[in-house]
């Protein structure tokens, strides 16, 4: 007879009925199943115990506890918090779980179609395999092994179908032992029974599992369903790109969670000639600045001028000025940056000027200037802020003598002017090696080349990834601006044979190929820094409809050494020693790509 668990607590027999006469042999035959359970109560609940622990090690609910592994057992590789100063990917160093795991407990389930045999004291010498997760929906048997003079061989297992199990056929004049099933509790004995399986090449299919573990599998994964894992998963270490000094084709994944994934990288790429350009002169467009006017100081190559940028998977068109006044209509872009924002302004207003010139509506005569397209109610600006945030000369109307930059305070000028711009560029990073002290809370905490012994000397790179941070959260604070914030990234210098200060000239005359140079050193940092900060920008834009947009720069521009003006932005003068300029580029030149990915950025936006 079989019992339930629910029914005759132990030590307390059912109470007796008040009943007839003609019920008394019903009346002593309870007597006698009540009270044979009470003394002998392995009778009661041997054989149900171990059926409910059968199920229970194979139920999807069932979770080896991992309370007793301590730090060293688990290997955790997560993204350092961002810190002050440039860091990479944090790894805790952990063990794989070496200790041999003790025999458990083998369950005996009901089974018509399996025998069972008892195992010999001097046989039990197996030991137990791990368990391992076929898939998220498949159920982890173990290995049947082959007894081979102590030594034994695992086979592979295949799975039959979700609710049901296939073994590997028997090898005939060989004695088979099947390995103890592992099982959560960890204080079971072993059991004295395995299973016994006919010796023939026919493949033994055990009866179909519970319907405790029979769910509907399509339902599973359209919920999002995963089965747990019965042990603790080995760690599988992540490809370490971003660990290593990258080469120029690894520093494009550092790109990866902040890029558009869903489109063609735009940035990776390489220079391919271009026997059409260029598409303007100095003498066609005049919104050419002096220094940047290689031509009419001399310079003897239009080399640079031949190259234009080619994506890796894609096209990217040449820029077509009447396409992109028509995907502007009506809109408004902002540049806010330094005088490389303004150089990139400078060429898109070259380019236009092919088909049109724009009306000069600034309404100061500093740095900050506007201009509009009547024909197309078409407006661009640039807002001059070469730190982003709050600055403040030291000696008035001198630019060569340090700034006090506020880290944590907005440029309340620019922050005002863009909240109803349809699309920004920022962009910020040379004026950072000037000298500057660093203010937070209206407190001086550090400085960069000061003479003041008592101040702490950090590096560029504090400041300028707090200057980043405040400049996003100026424009997330913002209640009426809805446009789209694109970040421009570091454009880097290509001093060579000596600092600039000290003789450095960029006196290349071709572009790099794609593997002659490498990001490193301050360049690479800044880089770093930029993705961070607009990593943290995108998150927290999300929740206000914001978009923060990559414009990756820097790549293409390392490799274009040969497009600064060098010395050829002013006339040569041999009583006075000027530096070379390796830091802007020359009009027309490389920069003007960068209005090419203009263009099919908003491209892509409208797209969306």
């Amino acid at each position: 007879m079989k019992f339930q668990s629910s029914e005759l607590p132990i030590g307390k027999p059912q109470t007796r009925r008040k009943t007839t006469p003609k019920l008394a042999p019903l009346i002593a035959v309870a007597i006698v199943f009540t009270i044979i359970p009470i003394y002998y109560p392995s009778i009661r609940y041997s054989s149900q115990k171990k059926i409910s622990e059968f199920i229970y090690s194979n139920s999807e609910d069932a979770i080896q506890s991992v309370d007793h592994l301590d730090n060293n057992d688990l290997q955790v590789k997560h993204p350092c918090p961002v810190e002050d100063v440039p860091t990479q990917p944090c790894n805790v160093p952990i063990k794989e779980e070496r200790e041999k795991e003790k025999p458990e407990k083998l369950s005996e389930e009901e089974d018509k179609s399996t025998k069972f045999m008892p195992i010999k004291e001097e046989e039990e010498k197996e030991k137990p395999e791990t368990l391992r997760e076929e898939d998220e929906n498949s159920t982890k048997f173990m290995s049947i092994k082959e007894g081979e003079e102590g030594k034994e061989k695992p086979e592979k297992l295949r799975e039959e179908d979700e609710n049901s199990t296939k073994f590997m056929p028997i090898k005939d004049g060989e004695e088979e032992k099947e390995k103890p099933e592992k099982l959560p509790e960890e204080d079971e004995k072993r059991t004295g029974f395995i299973t016994n399986s006919e010796i023939t090449d026919k493949k033994v299919l055990p009866e179909p599992r519970k319907k405790l573990e029979r769910h509907n599998q399509q339902a599973k994964k359209q919920s999002g369903h995963h089965q747990r894992d019965f042990t603790v998963p080995k760690f599988v270490p992540q490809k370490a790109d971003k660990k290593k000094p990258p080469r120029n084709g690894e520093v494009r994944n550092l790109s990866f969670d902040v890029a558009d994934t869903e489109y063609c990288d735009l940035f990776s790429g390489e220079w391919v000639k271009n026997p059409e350009g260029p598409y303007y002169t100095n003498d066609t467009c005049n919104a050419i600045q002096q220094h940047q006017n290689c031509l009419q100081f001399g310079r003897p190559d239009t080399d640079f001028l031949k190259w234009r940028w080619k994506p890796d998977a894609c096209e990217l068109p040449i820029f077509d000025p009447t396409q992109f006044l028509e995907l502007v209509r009506g809109k408004s872009l902002a540049f806010v940056g330094d005088s490389v924002a303004r150089n990139h302004m400078q060429s898109l207003i070259c380019l236009l000027s092919r088909i049109v010139y724009p009306e000069d509506i600034s309404e100061t005569q500093d740095q900050n200037r506007r201009w509009i397209y009547k024909d197309y109610d078409f407006n661009i600006s640039m807002f001059w802020a070469p730190y982003l945030v709050r600055t403040e000369k030291t000696v008035p109307n001198d630019v060569t003598q340090p700034f006090n930059l506020y880290l944590d305070e907005f440029d309340e000028f620019w922050k005002n002017q863009i909240q109803g711009v349809d699309y920004v560029i920022i962009s910020a990073g040379h004026w950072f090696f000037r000298p500057t002290n660093f203010y937070l809370n209206r407190r001086l905490v550090g400085c960069l080349y000061c003479p003041q012994s008592n101040v702490t000397h950090v590096t560029s790179y504090f400041s300028y990834r707090r200057a980043f941070r405040t400049a996003f959260r100026a424009i997330n604070s913002l209640e009426n601006y809805k446009g789209v914030t694109f970040l421009r990234t570091f454009a880097p210098s290509h001093f060579e044979n000596g600092p600039w200060d000290k003789g450095g000239d960029c006196a290349r005359r071709r572009p790099f190929k794609r593997n002659e140079k490498v990001l490193d050193d301050y360049n690479l940092e800044y880089y770093k820094i930029q993705l961070d900060e607009l990593k943290i920008a995108q998150r927290a834009g999300r929740r206000r409809g914001l978009k923060f947009k990559l414009f990756d720069a820097t790549q293409p521009m390392l490799l274009r050494p040969d497009g600064h003006p060098s010395k050829y932005g002013r006339w040569p003068n041999p009583n006075v020693t000027v530096p070379n300029d390796c830091v802007h580029w020359c009009l027309p030149g490389p920069i003007d790509a960068w209005n090419d990915f203009l263009v099919e950025l908003l491209k892509r936006e409208l797209a969306d």
